[in-house]
């Protein structure tokens, strides 16, 4: 399975326009073009065909995280209380 491939299912798994990969790559400072993108979506014979590089495909899957979880807090910033059940359980004692 090639990096094409990957980033082929990807794109179908999330639902991901044009658009939405130039956005998400632009969250980790990649820059591409509409254009540069179609390559990588075209059939390998098709005569604008380009490999999707490592360096495309790991941008890609950094911005991704992004775009699905929010960037990463800062070192000393506290996380928000992330866990439900604790919050369920201070709820209750609270009554």
């Amino acid at each position: 399975m090639t990096n094409n491939d990957i980033f082929k299912k990807l794109r179908v798994a999330h639902k991901l326009r044009d658009d939405d990969i130039v956005k998400i790559l632009a969250l980790v400072d990649f820059r591409i073009s509409k254009s540069e993108l179609n390559a990588f979506f075209r059939r390998e014979d098709h005569p604008n065909y380009v490999e999707c590089g490592d360096q495309i495909l790991r941008n890609f899957l950094n911005g991704l995280i992004i775009h699905l979880r929010g960037p990463m807090p800062k070192k000393g910033e506290k996380k928000a209380n992330t866990n439900p059940s604790k919050h369920k359980a201070q709820k209750k004692s609270n009554k």
